[in-house]
């Protein structure tokens, strides 16, 4: 059988928490960012989890079980 590829883009956007959680960035905080409030900005920087249904996707991107 052949290797499971990672998907690029994932392995540079998700990570892995030390309890199996999946970590991702937040949207909208790429450019156009004059019009955006401070705090809207602020709050953008903290990382979300990723949800229980999109798990198994994400997992599989990165190559895990």
């Amino acid at each position: 059988m052949p290797k499971v590829k990672t998907h690029s883009r994932a392995k540079k956007t998700f990570n892995v928490t030390g309890t199996g959680k999946i970590r991702r960035y937040k949207a909208f905080k790429s450019h156009l960012l004059t019009k955006k409030s401070k705090s809207r900005k602020r709050h953008l920087r903290i990382h979300g989890l990723v949800h229980k249904s999109n798990e198994p996707l994400v997992k599989r991107m990165l190559g895990l079980r």
